[in-house]
């Protein structure tokens, strides 16, 4: 069978080397970065440069980065505040976002997955009050970008705040906080080659926000409790290598495409999601009508491919995409998650498409012998 084949990235990248390395280091010495002492100061220096770091890499301001446990405490960190009258989601949002306000305002996406920008500013003309809008830069299941530069405009007209989930366009995309107006930005250490556990929050300015978590005073009184330093050395290392990473994401772009016309050459009827848009260039989300996604999942895996169906935080789960749902996907339960990293090779590609098709066919012939029986 050979290596086995990881195109799992948006669930979580590789560690890289270098990171770690920069947490074996961190590990090795004590000191906590509340300290005043001399080892308390050097813990303290290596956050504020892992947070430079982070700062660098969405061009914010250090000080506007908190670090946390990972995107998911991040998101339910802004999404919670009891200071929100109005919450608005998009209908394509990780649970780690739609799941926390059980009353929030669902904002439809087109067939290719972009949040509906009329139907948006029609909802934002009707609200009062203290109102938050969350709309993730890039989905993890078809890697469709939203317009943030446009939502926040719409947003910001009606005295909202913008809340942007950007874990997985880390590392596949520019970001430039200040560019797309968001006033709040979630990160994740390990969809960028960090350690896992491990994520930032980005608040903008002087957009509100309020303490869930206290303690020590930490994070500028923002998060109680001892920072991981270990972890966000890493993290801070991951991001800079991230940044310096961009150049290629080009070539993983031509790879993706690659994997896409080879499966549809192959098979005509199969389906790319998000297609038509502007997606990130290592994702890609194929449907194989007729057969279900988590049988698609586990013929790759016996033959030593590493895919998804869907979010990677459903504890070990396959169910039917709301991503898919949302865009109009009948059944949404007939799609895989090929996602790709700077490692991926040609070689690895071609084995995908052999093995993807080779399942297509011969679930064809169990189909046709079943008929003519």
């Amino acid at each position: 069978m050979g290596a086995r084949i990881y195109l799992d990235w948006n669930a979580t990248a590789p560690v890289r080397p270098a990171v770690v390395e920069a947490v074996r280091l961190a590990l090795g010495e004590t000191g906590n970065a509340s300290s005043v002492h001399g080892e308390g100061r050097a813990a303290r220096n290596r956050l504020d440069q892992a947070r430079r770091q982070v700062a660098a890499m969405v061009h914010c301001l250090p000080s506007e980065v908190v670090f946390m446990s990972g995107g998911t405490e991040a998101n339910n960190a802004i999404l919670s505040l009891a200071s929100w009258r109005n919450v608005l989601v998009s209908a394509i949002e990780h649970d780690s976002v739609r799941l926390v306000r059980p009353d929030a305002i669902v904002v439809p996406v087109t067939s290719q997955g972009i949040v509906d920008l009329a139907w948006l500013a029609n909802a934002l003309a009707k609200v009062e009050g203290p109102t938050l809008v969350s709309v993730m830069l890039a989905n993890n299941e078809t890697g469709v970008i939203q317009p943030i530069g446009e939502i926040a405009s719409l947003v910001h007209a009606a005295r909202a705040c913008l809340h942007s989930d950007a874990v997985q366009a880390a590392g596949r995309m520019a970001i430039d906080c200040r560019a797309i107006g968001c006033d709040y930005l979630s990160l994740s250490s390990h969809k960028i080659g960090g350690p896992q556990g491990v994520g930032a929050l980005i608040v903008r300015g002087t957009a509100p926000f309020a303490v869930r978590q206290v303690g020590g005073g930490q994070e500028r009184g923002r998060r109680g409790g001892t920072e991981n330093v270990a972890g966000v050395v890493g993290f801070g290392v991951a991001a800079g290598l991230a940044t310096e990473g961009l150049a290629m994401m080009t070539t993983v772009a031509r790879l993706r495409d690659r994997f896409e016309a080879g499966c549809l050459s192959k098979l005509p009827a199969a389906h790319v999601w998000g297609a038509a848009a502007n997606r990130l260039p290592n994702t890609s989300c194929i449907a194989m009508p007729g057969v279900a996604a988590e049988t698609q999942v586990m013929a790759l895996d016996l033959a030593g491919i590493a895919v998804s169906a869907g979010a990677a935080c459903s504890s070990g789960r396959v169910r039917s995409s709301h991503v898919l749902a949302a865009m109009g996907a009948a059944p949404p339960n007939e799609s895989i998650r090929v996602s790709l990293g700077e490692a991926t090779t040609e070689a690895e590609i071609d084995r995908l498409i052999a093995v993807w098709c080779g399942l297509a066919n011969r679930r064809r012939g169990n189909v046709t012998q079943a008929v003519a029986a």
